[in-house]
């Protein structure tokens, strides 16, 4: 069995979350659509409560049983009044299918629920993500329901499922 370890983002992490933040392939499944700077990351590091309340999400780095980063785990769209968040788990090429995304989605279901204390979890997932969608499904989330031509790919729509776990 495949195990990770969730933790703070520190300033070494910086060119990990640049890589990410600025791989073109993943913003079709985020809210963003422009490169972020090394700049804005390195502010974004420094200013950064982690305290959920206060930011309304709390970003992690994964790191794998020798202590390397192999990707992020993200609560956002934090409802404090009902106690749910949405998340996000993206491992680095060359990373995946290793199992640290069931690990990394497994853990952070766990922090959620221990440390947070949230209700629910939630996923929105691209209907030709299989991979993401198997993923969800092994860590308990289940289909709620379509949302027709949700995400953007270029100059294409594609439906997205909601994936949801009570905690």
């Amino acid at each position: 069995m495949t195990t990770v370890k969730l933790r703070a983002i520190e300033p070494e992490d910086l060119d990990m979350l640049y890589r990410i933040e600025n791989d073109t392939q993943l913003w079709n499944v985020g809210a963003t659509n422009v490169p972020y700077s090394r700049y804005t990351l390195h502010d974004y590091i420094a200013t950064s409560s982690d305290d959920i309340y206060a930011d309304r999400q709390v970003r992690m780095m994964v790191e794998n049983a020798e202590g390397q980063a192999v990707g992020m785990a993200d609560l956002i769209n934090f409802a404090p009044q009902h106690l749910r968040a949405e998340t996000g788990i993206v491992i680095v090429d060359g990373e995946r299918r290793k199992g640290y995304g069931c690990a990394a989605l497994d853990a952070l279901c766990d922090y959620a629920r221990r440390v947070l204390h949230l209700h629910q979890l939630y996923g929105v997932v691209a209907v030709n993500n299989q991979a993401a969608l198997m993923l969800y499904q092994k860590a308990g989330f289940s289909r709620q329901s379509m949302l027709k031509e949700w995400l953007c790919e270029g100059d294409k729509y594609t439906d997205a499922v909601v994936m949801q776990r009570f905690l």
